[in-house]
C-alpha cells in the first residue's frame, strides 16, 4: 500500500478481478465433479463461493472504493477495472471527477452596507478519498453549505461599486480577477478538511436588490451624465481656446475684451447645448 504525504489515505492494489473469476469458475466445475462423484465434501464449496461473490467489484475511470473492515480504514482501489478483494470489506463509492456547482443567489450587504445579490459558480473535485469519506458526514452537502457562507463572506469586504470613495480600486463589479482569486483562496481553505480540491471559483451572479436597484440605476446615470458634461467642456473650451488664438494670429478681426466675451459666451452656449443652435443672422454691428 501506497500512503500520500500528509494524509491518511492509503491506496490499496485489490487482486485483479479476472483471476479470481477465473478460480471461482474452477471451484464450481470441481464441485459439480464431487456432486457427480456422490462425494459430500464438494458440498462444502457452496458456502466458499456463495461468500467470494460479494468480494468482486468494478472501479470505474476517475471514480475510487472506499474500503472499510469492520469500522478499520484498509485502504483506497483508485486504478480502474474488475477487482476482488476480502469480501468482508465494505465498499464505499466516491468519484473522482470534476463537478460544477452554483450557489443559490443570496441577498447581503457589501462593505458599504447596499443589499445586493450574488451568486458563485464553483468547479471542484475529491482530491483525498479518507478525508471525504471519514471527516464529514456528507462531502457534498458541506461544499454546498460552506460555499454559501464563503460568498457572504466575500461579498462584505468589497464594496459593489466605488461611488463613495474613489480611492477604492478593488471593488465587486470592476474588480472580478482579484475577487475571484480571494474567493478560490476562501473556499480552498473551507474545503480543505474534507478533502476537496477546488478547480475554479468564480461569481456567477451580481446585481443589486431590487428594492434600491431603480435608484442605484438613476445614481449611475446621473453619474455618467455628469463625465460627459465634464468632457463635453474640457473639449468646447479648448476649441474656444483654439479660435481665439487663431483670430488673434491671423488677425482677421481685432477684438476688445468685450467683444471676446459674447464670442466665448456664444460658443459655450453652441457647442454645450443639448440641441442644435438656430443662427441668427445679425444685419447690423454687433452692438445692436
Amino acid at each position: 500500500m501506497e500512503t500520500n504525504k500528509n494524509s491518511l489515505e492509503k491506496v490499496n492494489s485489490a487482486i485483479s478481478g479476472y483471476l479470481m473469476l477465473l478460480i471461482f469458475f474452477a471451484l464450481i466445475a470441481v464441485m459439480v465433479y464431487g456432486v457427480s462423484l456422490k462425494n459430500p465434501l464438494a458440498l462444502v464449496l457452496i458456502p466458499v463461493l456463495i461468500l467470494m461473490l460479494p468480494g468482486f467489484f468494478l472501479v470505474n475511470p476517475n471514480s475510487s472504493r472506499v474500503l472499510v473492515l469492520f469500522g478499520k480504514y484498509v485502504g483506497t482501489v483508485k486504478e480502474n477495472g474488475f477487482f476482488w478483494t476480502n469480501p468482508f470489506y465494505t465498499k464505499q463509492k466516491i468519484s473522482l471527477r470534476a463537478r460544477n456547482f452554483e450557489t443559490e443567489r443570496v441577498k447581503v450587504n457589501d462593505k458599504m452596507g447596499n443589499p445586493i445579490l450574488i451568486s458563485a459558480i464553483l468547479v471542484w473535485r475529491v482530491n483525498d478519498t479518507y478525508k471525504a469519506a471519514f471527516e464529514v458526514d456528507d462531502y457534498e452537502s458541506f461544499v454546498t453549505i460552506q460555499s454559501d457562507a464563503a460568498v457572504r463572506i466575500l461579498a462584505s469586504r468589497y464594496p459593489y461599486d466605488n461611488f463613495d470613495d474613489e480611492q477604492i480600486e478593488t471593488t465587486l463589479r470592476s474588480g472580478l480577477d482579484e475577487v475571484n482569486e480571494a474567493m478560490e483562496e476562501e473556499l480552498t481553505n473551507r474545503l480543505a478538511m474534507a478533502g476537496l480540491e477546488v478547480l475554479e471559483a468564480r461569481i456567477g451572479y451580481l446585481a443589486y436588490a431590487p428594492e434600491i436597484a431603480n435608484s442605484m440605476l438613476k445614481r449611475q446615470q446621473a453619474e455618467a451624465i455628469v463625465a460627459a458634461r465634464l468632457k463635453i467642456v474640457e473639449g468646447a473650451v479648448g476649441m474656444v481656446e483654439h479660435a481665439l488664438d487663431a483670430l488673434s494670429e491671423k488677425n482677421i478681426i481685432e477684438l476688445d475684451e468685450e467683444k471676446k466675451a459674447a464670442m466665448v459666451s456664444n460658443l459655450m452656449v453652441v457647442l454645450c447645448s443639448d440641441q442644435e443652435a438656430t443662427p441668427i443672422v445679425n444685419t447690423g454691428t454687433l452692438h445692436t
